[in-house]
């Protein structure tokens, strides 16, 4: 069982920035891909950003340019750099492991959320 922990959401002005963290209890947290993912109110929890373990990064069309994914294997975390913030990026976000490999699975963060509003 891996646990993820997510922090640093909270209320910012548009246009603002914003850095969540996702920490990971599992000792192999290499193997995992991690992902991003955000659900606002009424709406589908959709992808935002993905690292793989090679650290291959994919992004939604929707933050291309605008957030940044990135790991840090001997911290087992992974950060999301949420820069020009808009309001339409104001949801849950929740974090995500992964791995195909034997004895792993997929896990789920509790959330955080990220309001963006004046």
């Amino acid at each position: 069982q891996v646990q993820l922990v997510e922090s640093g959401g909270g209320l910012v002005q548009p246009g603002g920035s914003l850095t969540l963290s996702c920490a990971a209890s599992t000792r192999n947290f290499r193997i995992y891909a991690m992902a991003w993912y955000r659900q606002a109110p009424g709406k589908s929890r959709d992808l935002v950003a993905l690292i793989d373990s090679g650290d291959a990064t994919t992004y939604a069309d929707s933050v291309k340019g605008r957030f940044i994914i990135s790991r840090d294997n001997a911290k087992k975390t992974v950060y999301l750099q949420m820069n020009s913030l808009k309001p339409e990026d104001t949801a849950v976000y929740y974090c995500k492991a992964q791995s195909r490999l034997p004895n792993t699975g997929t896990y789920w963060g509790q959330g955080t959320q990220v309001t963006v509003s004046l």
